[in-house]
């Protein structure tokens, strides 16, 4: 199934019914009062996080949802009926916004979260209601309301506890391929990557996470080369960030040190916050350099950029240091765990 990660529909909640101005008209009731009921309220429609679902290809081709209206009152004392709910079933971790304002109307980051995106209108009143002791023959009666009309813009952010990122064929997803079950598409060129691809990491039988690859970003994404920002949201849930490097590129002009901070400066331009997640430096491609030159290359990328976070030398293509990059990773998750109040520890991890 292709991947899709934002849409745009329209959402029209259902319209009130009409109240009645009825009067009661029986046999042997001369003076039969009045009997109009309510009308029916409009239907609404909601949108539901459903963890069975991780795209929004159902939006793709339905692109407009209409809740059906209320029943108009009736004689008698009978109220219309109410119209039924819409609900849409979403990935967890969609972002709905206004299109028109741009405000956030709901993020559903867990399964089973439920926001109301339209609210049906109210039925109209009928005339029973505007009896009195002094008009005993009301004819007022009141029209249902209009149901709220909304365009939205949805994107999907996937859930990760790690996201990758790096320059083009820096290998992540070769990484991802070798820590977990994941089989994302791997070939010596660039942007092999089109979608965002997630992989669960199992340390041992009950410690694991979820690590996010991403698209390759380049410098001038902003302005949008390559692919530009639009999978950057991806990265916006995770709690760390790995950023890889490749210690061995074939173009002997290309500076590795450069290369991050040029990527550093393109995730600045789209949110600063994630500037601010814990980032470590993952020097990949080790196996194309004898053992001692690849330490020797991964001092200087991290003298040069004066690299205070940890560092890790790998080799995704053999598994070669990745045991103790997810482990580490592992305990640091786990510490982020024990400091958030709340949240939920594994087994082993409990007290």
């Amino acid at each position: 199934m292709k991947f899709f990660d934002e849409a745009k529909i329209e959402v029209v909640a259902g319209k009130g019914g009409d109240g009645s101005a009825s009067f009661r008209r029986e046999k042997f009731v001369p003076r039969g009062g009045p009997d109009g009921g309510d009308g029916g309220r409009g239907g609404s429609i909601f949108a539901v996080a459903d963890s069975n679902l991780n795209t929004l290809i159902d939006f793709r081709y339905t692109r407009i949802f209409r809740a059906k209206g209320g029943e108009d009152g009736r004689g008698r004392d009978q109220y219309g009926k109410g119209a039924e709910d819409i609900v849409l079933r979403m990935p967890v971790g969609t972002v709905i916004k206004d299109a028109e304002s741009g405000t956030v109307i709901a993020d559903l980051a867990a399964d089973g979260d439920k926001a109301l995106l339209v609210k049906g209108g109210k039925g109209g009143i009928g005339n029973l209601h505007f009896k009195t002791s002094v008009n005993r023959a009301p004819r007022q009666f009141t029209r249902g309301e209009e149901g709220e009309h909304r365009k939205l813009e949805m994107e999907l952010r996937v859930l990760a506890d790690v996201g990758l990122l790096g320059m083009p064929n820096a290998g992540k997803s070769t990484l991802i391929r070798a820590v977990s079950a994941a089989r994302p598409k791997v070939a010596d060129y660039p942007f092999t990557t089109l979608a965002p691809n997630l992989g669960v990491v199992r340390v041992d039988e009950r410690r694991s996470f979820v690590m996010a690859d991403i698209p390759g970003l380049i410098e001038g994404a902003a302005e949008g080369a390559g692919l530009g920002h639009q999978f950057l949201r991806h990265l916006q849930r995770t709690k760390i960030l790995l950023h890889l490097v490749d210690i061995a590129p074939f173009d002997a002009a290309t500076d590795p040190a450069k290369e991050v901070k040029a990527i550093a400066a393109e995730l600045k331009k789209y949110d600063p916050g994630l500037m601010k997640k814990p980032r470590w430096l993952v020097m990949n491609k080790a196996d194309l350099l004898d053992p001692a030159e690849a330490k020797k290359r991964a001092a200087a990328i991290v003298k040069k950029l004066r690299w205070t976070q940890p560092w890790f030398l790998v080799a995704a293509i053999n598994g070669a240091g990745t045991r103790d990059l997810t482990f580490a990773v592992m305990e640091f998750l786990e510490a982020q765990r024990r400091k958030t109040p709340g949240a939920r520890l594994d087994e082993d991890e409990a007290p």
